[in-house]
């Protein structure tokens, strides 16, 4: 007798997919997983050192501050250093512009800043006190070491105001060059040979602008002590700072020794009036060809987006 046969169980209906069930979520507080290894990020890039020019502007600043300060003294120190001469410290100051201009345009502008520097040595020579040969001071321009710069504001102001005169027949001799070649680089010298000496006419001391106040109104030195201000707020940088500095502690040194008085003063600053309208002619003069001079040289530079 044979086992009873029992039926085969029927299959289980497979339930239809719900959509009510909610899928397992990954927010953002649980990461999904993946089976494959996220790929290995790149390490940050290191930071780019600062140049070695920028590095060493503070102490070129505080080199030039002492030679401005204590003036032929700190120049005695370093005489027998053949770097320090006219050709020796030129050359350090086209290496060092040059790393932001360029050697050629370098080597332009300093040329154009001994230029402007001759016109103090040889007014200072016509005034009869000897002058120093000029020394350049990388970022800082140059300095002519004197005993003096005249005996009276008269005299002061002449040696002033030859710089920028020398300084701009200099730049205006470039046109010629300019027009002829048609090459961007002698307008942006002339440009640049037109701007240093315009900067200089600010009247405040020690620039030449400051000198030629001297004679005309000692008073412009705090209208020029302002625009160093406001100047040093728009384009900040150390010698500015340098600049503004300078300037407002040899305001105040002369101012108090105008107003402490005494013969010696006075007859400094005893002007005539001829004099005093000729240095102001020559003084706008300046001022009014430089201004139209970079007008005329200025070169638009598209900037890139």
């Amino acid at each position: 007798m044979s086992a009873p046969q029992w039926p085969a169980p029927a299959p289980r209906p497979v339930d239809p997919p719900r959509d009510d069930v909610a899928e397992p979520l990954h927010d953002a507080l649980v990461p999904a997983r993946h089976d494959d290894p996220e790929p290995p990020q790149p390490p940050p890039a290191p930071e780019e050192p600062r140049p070695w020019w920028r590095r060493g502007l503070s102490a070129l600043a505080v080199i030039g501050l002492l030679a401005l300060k204590f003036g032929k003294g700190a120049f005695l120190l370093i005489k027998g250093a053949k770097i320090f001469t006219t050709a020796g410290t030129m050359l350090v100051s086209v290496a060092a512009y040059s790393i932001i201009w360029g050697w050629k345009f370098a080597l332009g502008f300093v040329l154009l800043l001994l230029v402007h520097e001759m016109g103090h040595v040889i007014q200072l020579r016509r005034e009869g006190i000897e002058a120093s040969a000029p020394m350049f001071i990388p970022f800082l321009g140059a300095v002519v070491m004197a005993k003096s710069l005249g005996n009276d504001a008269t005299a002061e102001a002449r040696v002033g105001l030859a710089g920028p005169i020398l300084g701009t027949l200099g730049a205006l001799a470039l046109i010629p060059i300019a027009i002829n070649t048609g090459d961007d680089f002698w307008y942006a010298l002339i440009f640049t040979g037109l701007f240093l000496n315009l900067f200089n006419l600010l009247p405040v001391v020690p620039l030449d602008g400051g000198r030629a106040m001297a004679a005309l109104s000692p008073r412009m030195w705090f209208v020029g002590l302002a625009g160093l201000v406001l100047l040093t707020f728009l384009l900040p940088n150390p010698i500015m700072f340098l600049i503004l500095l300078l300037g407002g502690y040899e305001t105040y040194k002369r101012w108090k020794a105008r107003k402490a008085g005494g013969e010696e003063i006075e007859a400094f600053y005893k002007v005539k009036p001829a004099h005093r309208w000729a240095i102001a002619g020559v003084y706008l003069a300046l001022i009014l060809v430089c201004a139209i001079g970079m007008e005329l040289t200025h070169i638009e530079r598209a900037i890139p987006s």
